[in-house]
């Protein structure tokens, strides 16, 4: 039976509470929140909180990067506290459904301290890794389970866990769920929870999609908007279309990725990820991969690796335009221009994230540029477009600093990037060979 149409809150404003505790938040978790960082509510939390805390099905829209894990997270750890329900085998409390690996990890690192302070459990399932430990997880019992829906199902199928003890369903990033197909399994799995349950629904837009997922499983809810439907013209971003040939589109990204600070670049196709970080190494830019043919132990390492400074540049494919978060990623290059403008937002939306500002270029070549500006125009942004090559002074205001270069290894043939024969990295990154690798030289951007 189809349930009932959502019913629209009033989008935040200046009113809005401005303490987690004005929202209802206890003060064991809002000082787990303080110690992180997090004193202020978002518009997202501000807005959504106090419905879904006070139990109602929660439909809510933000922009990606603006804080809808602590607006689902907080009000479904407070209501298990408050429940007193046991904890038993193979039967979590609690489910969210993320549609990347990713996402899931990311989520469960955000809620495992707010989840400890209240003695409650939380594991992590995922597919790319060993069942046994998710196996082993489920029958010690958990409160919250954070998963994708792929690898849960396989769970369900093979009697390792039951969906009908969840008092709470979160969907995160529900439309990305759509797009990537998930909405079959995704149904297949709310439909095993309880109908009398809560749940909560965030997306970056409410599309057809999720409205298939509202419509079936949501009981009259509230929906807060508090962005614009999402567009990637924030005032704190800035975009520009490089004009650039076949032959200088390589040079720019080089210099545009020396540079200090986190740069983010996007590609179409894995091949074309793993090739472009190759040719970044081979030119001394220390740069990893993130794509859907690695093993899931190497995305994790290298996803490591970008967030804590170990390598200042990741090439990647769309796996990385939804839900991840890495802190103060200065600079988003479409190195291959995305197929859609809905990809365009959410790539550009790595950057400038929580109020920072952010630089997002395109690199167009001739039979390039008029695609990327409907898509530019369909995403609702305005970009300076600017012809140039190697060189040209505006590198240097798009990406500033002093461009630092790390020679490659001498046994890593040339234009790979590759570990050359007998020549393994390290597990942080850096060359296992003899020598390692030689000095970094650095010099000016425009030279």
């Amino acid at each position: 039976m189809a349930r009932r149409r959502p019913r629209t809150a009033a989008s935040a404003d200046s009113t809005r509470p401005t303490s987690f505790a004005a929202l209802g938040v206890p003060a064991n978790l809002a000082k787990v929140l303080a110690g992180a960082g997090v004193t202020t509510p978002f518009p997202i939390q501000a807005a959504t909180l106090p419905d879904a805390i006070a139990g109602r099905d929660v439909l809510g829209r933000g922009r990606t990067g603006s804080g809808k894990t602590y607006a689902f997270a907080l009000p479904l750890l407070i209501r298990l506290a408050a429940s007193g329900s046991p904890r038993r085998s193979g039967r979590p409390r609690a489910l969210i459904l993320a549609p990347t690996r990713e996402l899931a990890a990311q989520i469960e690192a955000a809620i495992a301290p707010l989840a400890r302070a209240l003695s409650l459990r939380t594991l992590t399932i995922f597919g790319g890794v060993g069942a046994g430990p998710q196996i082993a997880g489920l029958r010690a019992g958990v409160d919250v389970l954070v998963a994708c829906p792929g690898r849960l199902a396989d769970h369900l199928r093979s009697g390792h866990a039951r969906l009908d003890a969840v008092e709470i369903s979160v969907l995160d990033e529900a439309d990305h769920m759509a797009d990537l197909g998930f909405l079959p399994v995704v149904r297949e799995l709310l439909a095993q929870t309880p109908r009398s349950g809560q749940r909560l629904l965030f997306s970056a837009t409410l599309d057809a999609g999720v409205d298939v997922l509202v419509r079936q499983f949501l009981t009259n809810p509230v929906t807060h908007r508090v962005d614009d439907a999402p567009r990637a013209h924030a005032a704190t971003m800035a975009h520009h279309l490089l004009h650039v040939t076949r032959d200088d589109r390589l040079p720019v990204l080089v210099d545009l990725a020396a540079a200090p600070g986190r740069t983010l670049v996007f590609t179409r196709t894995k091949r074309g990820a793993k090739i472009l970080t190759r040719r970044l190494v081979a030119a001394g830019v220390p740069a990893v991969e993130l794509h859907g043919n690695l093993a899931q132990n190497a995305r994790s390492r290298n996803l490591h690796l970008f967030a804590s400074g170990g390598s200042t540049t990741l090439v990647a494919t769309d796996i990385a335009a939804r839900g991840i978060h890495v802190e103060d990623v200065a600079l988003v290059v479409h190195a291959d221009p995305p197929a859609e403008h809905k990809a365009y937002v959410h790539r550009s939306g790595r950057t400038a994230r929580a109020g920072a500002t952010g630089t997002v270029v395109t690199l167009v070549t001739d039979e390039q540029l008029d695609d990327v500006r409907k898509l530019a125009r369909a995403a609702g942004v305005a970009p300076t477009t600017t012809r140039l090559r190697p060189g040209d002074p505006l590198l240097a205001l798009l990406a500033p600093g002093l461009r630092t270069f790390v020679t490659p290894p001498v046994s890593e043939p040339a234009g790979t990037g590759a570990p050359g024969r007998g020549h393994r990295p390290r597990p942080d990154g850096r060359s296992g060979a003899g020598r390692g690798r030689r000095p970094v030289r650095q010099r000016r951007a425009g030279r």
